[in-house]
Formats: structure tokens, C-alpha cells, sequence
């Protein structure tokens, strides 16, 4: 066990560190990680894991690492592959919010993120095609994932996209096989839990955070409302300044969240950061701990079964709507064509590691800005 989670301690912290692009690419390298390189799992359970992961509150690619690091090393692995996972994102947000609130700017890293936005469109396509190929069993799943993708590309939320595609599927399938005789007596439904020193103000930031990491679902713009919501509506930070913290977020690794340590920092300095990061990913641990256990028993439940199936082939097809979304926005000029064409053929040619392919994004991106 001990050397388990060294093992899971080292992965989830090398993926922190690289894991750019957002979740749908966290999860890309996550899969390609745990299911084909190391096979702490099959990818349909991988794919379950991925399905219910979306039906709860909080970041799912985070909540994913935990849900790996459980099924490798228990609930020390979970905790330990949560922690890894946040720490680098945690840290340099830390560290740049640190340097904003001293130097009122953001350092100059628009050439490296323009070069990783196109590398990251082939890591999750390659992500799509491995997962699809599993989830879509047959051509009625197949147009369930097309009515996920429609719904999303519509602008339905991407939870709701999952539960109205999760009902109808579980619903034709009891009916398609005569009603199954199976019960749901074999699951639960998860209730939902709503230079340092700490203080009231602390104290206000931690809770302020939890609020948000209990309650928050789908993407960073949803992110961005809530804390809007909460901070800017309130007085305690400028939008100007919640939109820099927002970005730092999205260019430094691992999950958007680390946006908390960000703001954290400036309305408490470290231990506001502190308070902040821990209560905006506390809750995710928790769901993750109650909800792990269930889903094998849900896959045995033949009403829940076919749940999962049309949930995990909505979840694919949401990862479909971010790469065309994501495409529109980063594929606008031959530099990004070139670096998105260079990548594909690293991931599906060559077969390189996905940490390789962002980082060449980058060091691309960089080199290709001095361009005209």
C-alpha cells in the first residue's frame, strides 16, 4: 500500500503540473494514464467513474484524480491523488496572486497558452475516440450521445444535457427489455453538503469558498458567476479584478479552481489563499468518498446499469461539444492549424504521451509568436 500511493502521489503531482486545457483534456490525460499506460482499471469503469463523476457537484477532473487514486490505493489514495493533483495549481497561483497584488499585472504568458490551447484539441480527440469507442454500444446509445451533443452545442447545461439523457436512456432500456426486474435497492443517493493566521476574516473566506465548492457545477463561466455572486455583488473584490483572477486559473495547470487561492490571497494574503483553496476542494473529497463505493454496485443493478451506460455516452458527447466550442475559439489563424496538425500526428502517429504533446504546444507557440 505504501508504495501505492508513492506511486499514485508521483503521477497525479506530475499531472498537476501539466495537466493545461481544462477538464475535458485533464480527463484525456488522466485516461490515458490509468486505464491504458498503468491499468489500474478498465476503461469502462473508467468510463462509469466518468458518467457519475458528472452527476455531482464540484470539479470533475479533480474529483476524477480522486476517484483513480481510490481505486489504486483506498481512501488514502483518493485524498493523496486529490492533494497531488492540486498542489502545483495551488501553489503558482499562490505565488503569481502574490506578485499581482505587489505589481498590480499579469506576467506576459499569452505566446505559451496560445500554443497549448491547439495541442490540447488533439489530446482530447484522441481522449474522445478511445472512450467513444467503448461507450457507445450500440445505435441507440449512439443517438443518445447525439442528443447530448446537440443539447450542449444548444446551450442546455451540461448537467442537465447528462441527467435528461441518463433518464430517457435508463427508461427505454427497462422498457426495450420487458421492464428490468432488477430494483434500486442497491443505491443510495448522496446528500449534498453545503504568513498564517486565522481569523474572522479567514474564517468568512474559507466559508464563503466552501459555500461555492458545495454547490458549484459545470464549467469556469459557472465558476465565474457564482463567484460574481458572491464577491463582486458584495463588495469585497472589483469584477475587474475577479476576471484576473478568473485567468489565472485558466493558464496555470490542473483545475480552474485554483482561481480560489488566487482571490483568497487578495482579500486575506496567505492565509486567506489557504482558507479559500481548502474550502473550495473540501467538499469535493467528500462527495468522491460517499459516492466511490456506489458505483460498482450500480453497474450491478440492471435499471442503474443502463443509467450509467447513457450517462457515460452523454459525458463523451459533452467532451465532443468543448473540442468544437474550444476549436471555434483557439483555431483562428495557420499558427494554431499548424501547432493542432503537429499534434494530431504526435498523438495518433507517433503515439507520444500527452504531456510531451502540451509541452511542444508551448514551446511551439512561444517560437511561432515572433512570426509574422
Amino acid at each position: 500500500m505504501k508504495n501505492n500511493l508513492k506511486e499514485i502521489a508521483a503521477l497525479f503531482f506530475k499531472l498537476g503540473c501539466f495537466a493545461f486545457g481544462g477538464p475535458a483534456a485533464h480527463v484525456a490525460m488522466m485516461e490515458e494514464e490509468v486505464v491504458e499506460k498503468r491499468k489500474w482499471m478498465s476503461r469502462q469503469h473508467f468510463l462509469d467513474l466518468m458518467g457519475a463523476t458528472n452527476l455531482i457537484p464540484g470539479p470533475n477532473s479533480t474529483e476524477m484524480t480522486m476517484h483513480c487514486g481510490h481505486e489504486r490505493g483506498g481512501w488514502k489514495g483518493l485524498f493523496v491523488a486529490g492533494v497531488c493533483f492540486i498542489f502545483p495549481a495551488v501553489v503558482l497561483t499562490g505565488i503569481l496572486a502574490h506578485f499581482y497584488v505587489k505589481y498590480g499585472q499579469l506576467p506576459n504568458v499569452e505566446p505559451f497558452i496560445l500554443g497549448i490551447k491547439p495541442a490540447v484539441l488533439a489530446v482530447i480527440l484522441n481522449a474522445v475516440v478511445k472512450l467513444g469507442k467503448k461507450a457507445v454500444k450500440n445505435y441507440e446509445l449512439a443517438a443518445l450521445g447525439i442528443l447530448a451533443l446537440a443539447l450542449s452545442l444548444w446551450g442546455i447545461s451540461e448537467v442537465l444535457a447528462l441527467v435528461i439523457v441518463g433518464i430517457l436512456g435508463m427508461v427505454y432500456f427497462s422498457i426495450r427489455n420487458n421492464g428490468a426486474s432488477s430494483t434500486l435497492n442497491s443505491f443510495i443517493p448522496v446528500m449534498f453538503l453545503q504568513g498564517v493566521t486565522f481569523d474572522a476574516n479567514t474564517a468568512k473566506i474559507f466559508l464563503t469558498f466552501l459555500k461555492v465548492g458545495a454547490i458549484l457545477y459545470g464549467s469556469g463561466y459557472v465558476l465565474f458567476a457564482y463567484l460574481d455572486a458572491e464577491l463582486v455583488s458584495t463588495g469585497l473584490l472589483t469584477r475587474a479584478e475577479l476576471i484576473d483572477a478568473i485567468a489565472i486559473g485558466q493558464f496555470t495547470p490542473g483545475p480552474v479552481l485554483s482561481t480560489a487561492t488566487f482571490i483568497g490571497y487578495q482579500l486575506g494574503g496567505w492565509s486567506g489563499a489557504i482558507a479559500a483553496s481548502i474550502g473550495i476542494f473540501l467538499p469535493s473529497f467528500l462527495f468522491v468518498w460517499l459516492l466511490n463505493p456506489w458505483i460498482p454496485k450500480m453497474r450491478q443493478s440492471k435499471v442503474l446499469s443502463y443509467l450509467l451506460d447513457s450517462v457515460n455516452v452523454a459525458a463523451v458527447a459533452i467532451m465532443v461539444s468543448v473540442l468544437i466550442k474550444m476549436g471555434g475559439d483557439v483555431l483562428f489563424d495557420w499558427r494554431a492549424w499548424l501547432i493542432c496538425g503537429l499534434g494530431l500526428l504526435a498523438v495518433f502517429q507517433f503515439k507520444l504521451n500527452s504531456m510531451w504533446v502540451i509541452l511542444g504546444g508551448a514551446i511551439l507557440g512561444y517560437a511561432l509568436s515572433f512570426v509574422g
